[in-house]
Protein backbone atom coordinates (compact mmCIF):
# COMPACT_ATOMS: atom_id res chain seq x y z
CA UNK A 1 0.00 0.00 0.00
CA UNK A 2 1.97 3.07 -1.15
CA UNK A 3 -0.37 5.53 -0.77
CA UNK A 4 -2.30 6.25 2.66
CA UNK A 5 -5.90 4.88 2.87
CA UNK A 6 -8.48 6.29 5.32
CA UNK A 7 -11.12 3.95 7.04
CA UNK A 8 -13.64 3.32 9.47
CA UNK A 9 -14.41 0.27 11.24
CA UNK A 10 -16.75 -0.32 14.30
CA UNK A 11 -15.39 -0.99 17.44
CA UNK A 12 -18.02 -2.01 20.62
CA UNK A 13 -20.50 0.25 18.81
CA UNK A 14 -18.02 3.25 18.38
CA UNK A 15 -16.94 4.03 14.31
CA UNK A 16 -12.77 4.31 14.86
CA UNK A 17 -11.78 5.95 11.71
CA UNK A 18 -7.86 5.21 10.75
CA UNK A 19 -5.28 5.80 8.54
CA UNK A 20 -3.07 2.67 7.47
CA UNK A 21 0.02 2.92 4.83
CA UNK A 22 2.71 0.07 4.11
CA UNK A 23 2.40 -3.63 2.75
CA UNK A 24 0.58 -5.77 5.24
CA UNK A 25 3.74 -8.18 5.00
CA UNK A 26 6.20 -5.77 6.66
CA UNK A 27 6.47 -5.14 10.67
CA UNK A 28 3.31 -3.57 12.16
CA UNK A 29 3.42 -0.08 13.84
CA UNK A 30 0.60 1.20 15.91
CA UNK A 31 1.25 5.50 16.13
CA UNK A 32 -0.47 6.93 19.21
CA UNK A 33 -1.32 10.29 18.96
CA UNK A 34 -1.58 13.01 21.85
CA UNK A 35 -4.01 15.77 24.00
CA UNK A 36 -6.65 17.04 21.81
CA UNK A 37 -5.29 16.28 18.39
CA UNK A 38 -5.78 13.06 16.23
CA UNK A 39 -3.83 10.97 13.60
CA UNK A 40 -3.42 13.89 11.33
CA UNK A 41 -0.80 14.75 13.87
CA UNK A 42 1.59 11.87 12.25
CA UNK A 43 0.59 13.58 8.81
CA UNK A 44 4.20 14.22 7.74
CA UNK A 45 5.89 10.86 9.79
CA UNK A 46 3.84 8.73 7.52
CA UNK A 47 5.55 9.02 4.32
CA UNK A 48 9.03 8.78 6.05
CA UNK A 49 8.11 5.39 7.46
CA UNK A 50 5.14 3.66 5.00
CA UNK A 51 8.31 1.57 2.96
CA UNK A 52 9.52 -0.09 6.36
CA UNK A 53 6.74 -0.50 8.20
CA UNK A 54 2.13 -1.82 8.13
CA UNK A 55 1.68 1.55 9.69
CA UNK A 56 -1.75 1.68 11.58
CA UNK A 57 -2.63 5.02 13.19
CA UNK A 58 -6.12 5.60 14.64
CA UNK A 59 -7.95 8.55 16.14
CA UNK A 60 -9.17 7.50 19.60
CA UNK A 61 -12.75 7.63 20.46
CA UNK A 62 -13.66 11.55 20.99
CA UNK A 63 -11.15 13.02 18.96
CA UNK A 64 -10.60 13.94 15.17
CA UNK A 65 -13.04 11.38 13.12
CA UNK A 66 -13.90 9.22 15.32
CA UNK A 67 -17.29 8.70 16.70
CA UNK A 68 -18.07 11.03 19.72
CA UNK A 69 -20.16 8.87 21.70
CA UNK A 70 -22.16 11.03 24.48
CA UNK A 71 -20.14 10.97 28.31
CA UNK A 72 -23.20 9.94 29.49
CA UNK A 73 -23.04 6.14 27.12
CA UNK A 74 -19.07 6.11 27.36
CA UNK A 75 -16.50 6.76 29.99
CA UNK A 76 -13.71 8.50 28.73
CA UNK A 77 -10.90 7.37 30.83
CA UNK A 78 -7.60 6.43 29.29
CA UNK A 79 -7.97 2.62 30.63
CA UNK A 80 -11.51 2.83 28.61
CA UNK A 81 -9.48 4.15 25.54
CA UNK A 82 -7.15 1.98 25.54
CA UNK A 83 -9.19 -1.24 25.37
CA UNK A 84 -10.99 0.40 22.63
CA UNK A 85 -7.85 0.48 20.55
CA UNK A 86 -6.65 -2.30 21.64
CA UNK A 87 -9.73 -4.29 20.16
CA UNK A 88 -9.41 -2.57 17.47
CA UNK A 89 -5.74 -4.10 16.98
CA UNK A 90 -7.37 -7.40 17.45
CA UNK A 91 -9.84 -6.36 14.72
CA UNK A 92 -7.16 -5.60 12.25
CA UNK A 93 -5.19 -8.97 13.33
CA UNK A 94 -2.42 -6.74 14.36
CA UNK A 95 -1.23 -9.53 16.47
CA UNK A 96 2.28 -8.33 17.03
CA UNK A 97 3.96 -4.65 16.36
CA UNK A 98 5.38 -1.48 17.89
CA UNK A 99 3.86 0.94 19.25
CA UNK A 100 4.37 4.63 18.71
CA UNK A 101 3.83 7.06 21.55
CA UNK A 102 2.76 10.74 21.89
CA UNK A 103 1.80 12.76 24.37
CA UNK A 104 -1.25 10.60 25.35
CA UNK A 105 0.01 7.92 23.01
CA UNK A 106 1.65 7.09 27.02
CA UNK A 107 -0.61 6.10 29.24
CA UNK A 108 -2.90 4.82 26.43
CA UNK A 109 0.24 2.62 25.11
CA UNK A 110 1.25 1.38 28.05
CA UNK A 111 -2.13 0.53 29.62
CA UNK A 112 -2.02 -1.69 26.08
CA UNK A 113 1.73 -3.37 26.25
CA UNK A 114 1.69 -4.30 30.17
CA UNK A 115 -1.51 -6.33 29.69
CA UNK A 116 -0.14 -7.53 26.46
CA UNK A 117 3.55 -8.06 26.76
CA UNK A 118 4.07 -10.77 24.11
CA UNK A 119 2.32 -8.37 21.02
CA UNK A 120 4.85 -5.52 21.68
CA UNK A 121 7.99 -5.40 19.25
CA UNK A 122 9.35 -2.22 20.54
CA UNK A 123 8.26 1.09 21.78
CA UNK A 124 9.36 4.98 20.70
CA UNK A 125 8.14 7.54 22.91
CA UNK A 126 8.20 10.58 21.79
CA UNK A 127 7.44 13.48 24.55
CA UNK A 128 5.60 10.60 26.08
CA UNK A 129 6.20 10.82 29.67
CA UNK A 130 6.51 7.78 32.03
CA UNK A 131 7.96 9.75 34.86
CA UNK A 132 6.88 12.46 37.63
CA UNK A 133 10.33 13.98 37.65
CA UNK A 134 9.03 14.78 34.18
CA UNK A 135 5.91 16.72 34.48
CA UNK A 136 6.34 20.49 33.73
CA UNK A 137 4.69 23.82 34.75
CA UNK A 138 2.32 23.07 32.16
CA UNK A 139 0.87 20.70 34.00
CA UNK A 140 0.77 23.23 37.17
CA UNK A 141 -3.15 24.26 36.50
CA UNK A 142 -4.17 20.70 35.82
CA UNK A 143 -2.23 19.48 38.91
CA UNK A 144 -4.27 21.99 40.79
CA UNK A 145 -7.75 20.45 39.57
CA UNK A 146 -6.33 16.92 40.64
CA UNK A 147 -6.50 18.63 44.30
CA UNK A 148 -9.63 19.70 43.90
CA UNK A 149 -11.74 17.86 41.06
CA UNK A 150 -15.11 19.02 42.22
CA UNK A 151 -14.03 22.56 41.84
CA UNK A 152 -15.94 23.93 38.95
CA UNK A 153 -13.29 27.41 39.04
CA UNK A 154 -10.64 24.87 38.79
CA UNK A 155 -12.11 22.85 35.69
CA UNK A 156 -13.16 25.82 34.00
CA UNK A 157 -9.56 27.21 34.12
CA UNK A 158 -8.39 24.45 31.97
CA UNK A 159 -10.49 25.61 29.22
CA UNK A 160 -7.65 28.72 28.53
CA UNK A 161 -5.46 25.94 27.44
CA UNK A 162 -7.68 24.97 24.46
CA UNK A 163 -8.67 28.27 23.29
CA UNK A 164 -7.29 28.50 19.46
CA UNK A 165 -5.07 30.47 20.84
CA UNK A 166 -3.50 28.33 23.03
CA UNK A 167 -3.75 25.44 20.84
CA UNK A 168 -1.37 27.13 18.17
CA UNK A 169 0.99 27.89 20.58
CA UNK A 170 1.58 24.60 21.73
CA UNK A 171 3.13 24.53 18.12
CA UNK A 172 5.35 26.84 18.45
CA UNK A 173 6.74 26.58 22.26
CA UNK A 174 10.10 25.88 22.32
CA UNK A 175 11.02 25.20 18.75
CA UNK A 176 14.24 27.01 17.35
CA UNK A 177 13.25 30.56 15.32
CA UNK A 178 14.79 29.51 12.49
CA UNK A 179 13.18 26.45 12.25
CA UNK A 180 9.52 28.19 13.42
CA UNK A 181 8.71 27.76 9.66
CA UNK A 182 8.56 24.22 9.59
CA UNK A 183 5.09 24.05 11.61
CA UNK A 184 2.19 24.37 9.85
CA UNK A 185 -0.80 26.04 10.66
CA UNK A 186 -3.36 22.91 9.52
CA UNK A 187 -2.93 20.50 12.43
CA UNK A 188 -3.37 23.77 14.88
CA UNK A 189 -6.74 24.52 12.96
CA UNK A 190 -8.01 20.82 12.77
CA UNK A 191 -7.21 20.29 16.42
CA UNK A 192 -9.29 23.62 17.10
CA UNK A 193 -12.35 22.54 14.66
CA UNK A 194 -12.56 19.00 15.92
CA UNK A 195 -13.14 20.59 19.55
CA UNK A 196 -15.98 22.08 18.62
CA UNK A 197 -17.56 18.74 16.68
CA UNK A 198 -21.00 17.70 18.38
CA UNK A 199 -21.26 14.23 19.65
CA UNK A 200 -23.58 11.64 18.19
CA UNK A 201 -26.37 12.92 20.57
CA UNK A 202 -25.83 16.69 19.35
CA UNK A 203 -24.23 17.81 21.98
CA UNK A 204 -20.99 19.78 22.57
CA UNK A 205 -19.15 17.51 24.56
CA UNK A 206 -15.65 17.59 23.27
CA UNK A 207 -14.15 20.45 25.32
CA UNK A 208 -15.72 18.70 28.61
CA UNK A 209 -14.37 15.45 27.29
CA UNK A 210 -10.90 16.89 26.88
CA UNK A 211 -11.65 18.28 30.55
CA UNK A 212 -12.37 14.96 31.71
CA UNK A 213 -9.23 13.46 30.51
CA UNK A 214 -7.22 16.31 31.71
CA UNK A 215 -8.82 15.00 35.62
CA UNK A 216 -7.79 11.56 34.76
CA UNK A 217 -4.11 11.94 33.47
CA UNK A 218 -3.81 11.87 37.72
CA UNK A 219 -5.08 8.13 37.42
CA UNK A 220 -1.95 7.67 35.27
CA UNK A 221 0.49 9.02 37.39
CA UNK A 222 -0.20 6.17 40.29
CA UNK A 223 0.00 3.69 37.63
CA UNK A 224 3.45 4.96 36.26
CA UNK A 225 5.12 2.32 39.00
CA UNK A 226 3.47 -0.34 37.78
CA UNK A 227 4.07 0.72 33.73
CA UNK A 228 8.00 0.98 35.10
CA UNK A 229 7.78 -2.66 36.00
CA UNK A 230 6.53 -3.45 32.85
CA UNK A 231 9.83 -2.11 31.02
CA UNK A 232 12.43 -3.37 34.06
CA UNK A 233 10.58 -7.28 33.85
CA UNK A 234 10.02 -7.22 29.94
CA UNK A 235 12.91 -4.98 28.39
CA UNK A 236 11.36 -4.12 24.56
CA UNK A 237 12.99 -2.16 22.60
CA UNK A 238 12.87 1.70 23.41
CA UNK A 239 14.26 4.94 21.88
CA UNK A 240 13.32 8.34 23.50
CA UNK A 241 12.87 11.22 20.83
CA UNK A 242 12.36 14.29 23.40
CA UNK A 243 11.99 17.42 22.25
CA UNK A 244 14.01 19.38 25.45
CA UNK A 245 12.11 22.74 25.10
CA UNK A 246 8.68 20.92 25.85
CA UNK A 247 6.57 22.68 29.09
CA UNK A 248 4.71 19.82 29.74
CA UNK A 249 7.07 17.07 29.45
CA UNK A 250 10.41 17.44 30.38
CA UNK A 251 13.67 16.17 29.41
CA UNK A 252 13.85 14.50 32.98
CA UNK A 253 11.30 12.66 32.09
CA UNK A 254 13.03 11.11 28.73
CA UNK A 255 16.27 10.32 30.97
CA UNK A 256 14.11 8.45 33.42
CA UNK A 257 13.36 5.90 30.82
CA UNK A 258 17.01 4.33 31.19
CA UNK A 259 16.60 3.26 35.01
CA UNK A 260 13.84 0.67 33.88
CA UNK A 261 15.48 0.08 30.66
CA UNK A 262 19.14 0.52 30.90
CA UNK A 263 19.67 -0.21 26.99
CA UNK A 264 16.83 2.60 25.97
CA UNK A 265 18.27 4.99 23.41
CA UNK A 266 17.41 8.67 24.82
CA UNK A 267 18.36 11.71 21.96
CA UNK A 268 17.45 14.95 23.00
CA UNK A 269 16.56 17.42 20.67
CA UNK A 270 16.18 21.32 20.45
CA UNK A 271 12.94 21.31 20.03
CA UNK A 272 9.64 21.84 21.76
CA UNK A 273 6.53 19.37 22.08
CA UNK A 274 6.09 18.41 18.63
CA UNK A 275 9.15 16.77 17.13
CA UNK A 276 6.51 14.98 14.58
CA UNK A 277 6.05 18.54 13.13
CA UNK A 278 9.20 19.92 13.62
CA UNK A 279 11.62 17.34 12.31
CA UNK A 280 9.22 14.22 10.93
CA UNK A 281 12.47 13.14 8.85
CA UNK A 282 14.91 12.56 11.52
CA UNK A 283 12.00 11.19 13.83
CA UNK A 284 11.38 8.81 11.15
CA UNK A 285 15.37 7.39 11.01
CA UNK A 286 15.22 6.97 14.51
CA UNK A 287 12.06 4.57 13.92
CA UNK A 288 13.57 3.03 11.55
CA UNK A 289 16.93 2.56 13.02
CA UNK A 290 15.47 1.12 16.47
CA UNK A 291 13.09 -1.46 14.46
Amino acid sequence: MSQVAYHKVKVDDIHIFYREAGSTSLPNLLLLHGHASGSYTFKNLIPSLKNSFHIIASDYPGFGESDIPPRSTYEYTFKNISSTINKLTEILKLNTFAIYMFDYGAPIGFHIASRHPERINGIVSQNANLYEEGLGSGFDLTKEYWIEPNNLEKRNALKDSLTPKSIKWTYTIGIPESQLNRIGPDSAILDIHYLSRLNSAKQNEALEIQLDLLLGYKNNVELYPEWQRYLRENKPKLVGIWGKNDPFFLPQGAIAYKKDQPEANIILVDGGHFLNEQIPEQVAEVVKKLL
